[in-house]
């Protein structure tokens, strides 16, 4: 097996692309740490490596992302090995239950929110799983678009401006009714971030306190 590598916006993601099909499908799935990656027996391949940080499947590609303190020069060898050792053997990528589609039109949708997921589905995904990455719809409401960016994106400087100028336009170009487009946080990555606003606000008291 000849494994390719693939830069991405993020210097410390990169997509390793096999060869072979990976997802059954055009969808993704995400790992971001080992215990998400229990059902996954690759990703809990990759997860054995020191500086591996998340792990995303794409239909013909592996995102891995590692701890900016990490080389990948050291890293890349272990990848390879885990890549070709795991389809030598001939396990599922993904044993856990399969999720429905995050752009599945439902019944209940409008016809504006059938058009917004059907342009993330297929004029802005493609797009965006180029650069390892992928976007998931999060729903609609009062004009504002919300989604969640995934993979090399998830953390990319350049991710904001991706938002922006590259999904917002589209969806305001086709969509009149869309006013903005909103990058969400999980719930796991929400409370990540208020406990780092706390720990700065503490600090900064500490800091005033001190003077």
């Amino acid at each position: 097996m000849f494994i390719q590598t693939e830069v991405t916006p993020n210097v410390d993601s990169l997509k390793f692309k096999p060869g072979v099909q990976v997802m059954q499908d055009s969808g993704t799935l995400e790992f971001r740490n080992g215990r998400e990656a229990a059902a996954s027996p690759l990703a809990k391949r990759l997860f054995l490596i020191d500086g591996v940080q998340s792990v995303l499947f794409g239909p013909d590609f592996v995102t891995v992302s590692k701890d900016p303190e990490y080389n990948w020069a050291h890293l890349k060898p272990d990848i390879f090995s885990s890549i070709m050792d795991h389809f030598a053997s001939g396990q599922p990528i993904y044993t856990g239950e399969t999720l429905p589609s995050d752009t599945a039109v439902l019944p209940e949708d409008s016809e504006t929110v059938a058009m917004i997921k059907e342009l993330i589905d297929t004029r802005i995904r493609p797009t965006i799983q180029e650069d390892g990455g992928d976007i998931v719809y999060k729903g609609f409401e009062n004009g504002v678009v919300k989604v969640m960016l995934k993979g090399s994106c998830r953390t990319c400087d350049s991710s904001v401006i991706t938002l922006k100028n590259g999904i917002e336009n589209m969806l305001q170009h086709y969509v009149p009714e869309v006013e903005a487009v909103e990058h969400i946080l999980d719930e796991a990555e929400d409370i990540s971030m208020k406990e780092f606003k706390k720990l700065e606000e503490s600090l900064a008291q500490h800091t005033i306190g001190q003077q």
